[in-house]
């Protein structure tokens, strides 16, 4: 393997061969190769670009650098994975529905990092509740749940975390290849047979246009099928915040609410329409999905999930055991339909308040975060309240401007469609 001329090959527009591609990257992780060249490859490949083959290549050399699980066994194993979002608890619903409808929903989840939100972070809230564990306990919990969502284990991909690091401070991290694979060498990895991706677009997620969210999802897509998994990308809206939660403890107690069959219309639709596809790619019935949350089945298996996790199942019942901050209501200052709720000003309000991180390894708050009162469409008087803040002070100036400036009054609203696209 020569480092130099394999990045020349791919500054020159070239393509690589799969052998030289795994050479070059095995040989950064066994530290064989300088990370400085690296760095000029992954700027080589940001402005050359990478085909489908490189791509699939790079996903499949990076699930394999490290533990790579084997979920076949189980019945029906499915994964779901998120582009990020203001308000996403799906996970906390999909997989119980999943699991309620007769597959093994196992998961590994990462932590939030700005203003979006990790599932790790919202379900630590949960006392007792444990996301780290041995491989040894995430196939038993699988087993004996089928539910299971434990935090990304750091012999997961290695070489992805590595290479992250290096297009974070390169200015290499906006490729869609890139992204793409980063995303799903840890879905490979974990083992699923069928996956189920909600591509995120708008105010509030890191796709901002269809078109790129649509690029995206089509190249995780081709890179499931050959890597022979069964992938389909929901493109759903994340203009608003999803429902009315955000913060960490409010979206576990919403998401409880939603699993009790009183939660909000777009998080339920959002939830069922992941959990159908995830059906059909296992050849279930999608109406199981329905009938699993309807019927309390999910809200079950999501009390034995916590259990099984060290968490306290009484906060099922008991929502004072996932304790708020101090209440404060923001009000309106004018009149009118709230034509747009701005998820990435939300998203900031609760970074500010503490229930997110600037940068990675922070603490976070559990108990801050926010409940929108009013979402597009809905009427707004003045003086009414729109939202409810939940704080301990800490950065509550810049948490209430960030949501005066979320919030726009019109004569009507017309809100973009919930689920935009199916790939």
């Amino acid at each position: 393997m020569n480092p130099v001329a394999f990045i020349r090959e791919k500054r020159d527009g070239l393509k690589h061969r799969r052998e030289d591609l795994e050479a070059f990257l095995l040989g950064y992780l066994r530290d064989e190769v300088a990370d400085y060249q690296v760095s000029a490859w992954l700027m080589a490949a940001f402005l050359r670009g990478l085909d489908r083959e490189e791509t699939l290549w790079l996903t499949e050399t990076m699930a394999r650098s490290g533990k790579v699980l084997d979920l076949f066994g189980l019945p029906h194993p499915v994964d779901k994975h998120s582009s990020g979002g203001v308000g996403d608890k799906v996970s906390l619903v999909v997989g119980p529905i999943l699991a309620a409808s007769g597959c093994t929903f196992a998961k590994m989840s990462g932590r939030g990092l700005a203003h979006t939100g990790g599932t790790i972070d919202k379900l630590e809230s949960v006392p007792g509740w444990r996301g780290e564990m041995t491989e040894a306990e995430f196939l038993e919990r699988a087993r004996k749940v089928g539910l299971v969502i434990a935090a990304q284990s750091p012999d997961l991909a290695p070489l992805d975390g590595r290479l992250y690091a290096l297009r974070d401070v390169t200015a290499t991290v906006e490729s869609i290849p890139l992204i793409a694979s980063s995303i799903m060498s840890k879905k490979l990895a974990a083992g699923a047979r069928s996956i189920v991706l909600d591509v995120k677009v708008g105010k509030g997620a890191f796709m901002k246009t269809l078109e790129e969210a649509r690029l995206l999802a089509k190249t995780m897509v081709e890179i499931g099928e050959g890597a022979r998994r069964r992938v389909r990308a929901l493109l759903t809206s994340m203009e608003a915040p999803l429902g009315q939660a955000v913060g960490n403890a409010i979206e576990v107690r919403e998401a409880i609410e939603t699993l009790k069959g009183r939660g909000p219309g777009d998080l339920v639709a959002v939830a069922l329409a992941l959990a159908e596809e995830a059906l059909k790619l296992e050849g279930l019935d999608p109406a199981l999905a329905r009938k699993a949350l309807e019927g309390g089945a999910a809200l079950e298996k999501f009390r034995a999930f916590l259990e099984a996790q060290g968490g306290d199942p009484r906060v099922v019942e008991d929502p004072s055991l996932l304790p708020l901050a101090e209440e404060l209501p923001l009000l309106a200052e004018g009149e009118g339909v709230v034509r747009e709720v701005d998820a990435y000003r939300v998203g900031l309000a609760v970074l500010a308040l503490g229930g997110g991180r600037r940068k990675k390894g922070e603490p976070i708050d559990h108990g801050v975060g926010v409940w929108l009162l009013k979402k597009p469409g809905d009427r707004v008087a003045r003086g009414e309240a729109l939202a409810l803040v939940y704080h301990r002070s800490r950065g509550l100036e810049e948490a209430l401007a960030h949501l005066k400036a979320a919030y726009a009054l019109g004569e009507e609203a017309r809100p973009m469609p919930l689920i935009l696209d199916l790939v």
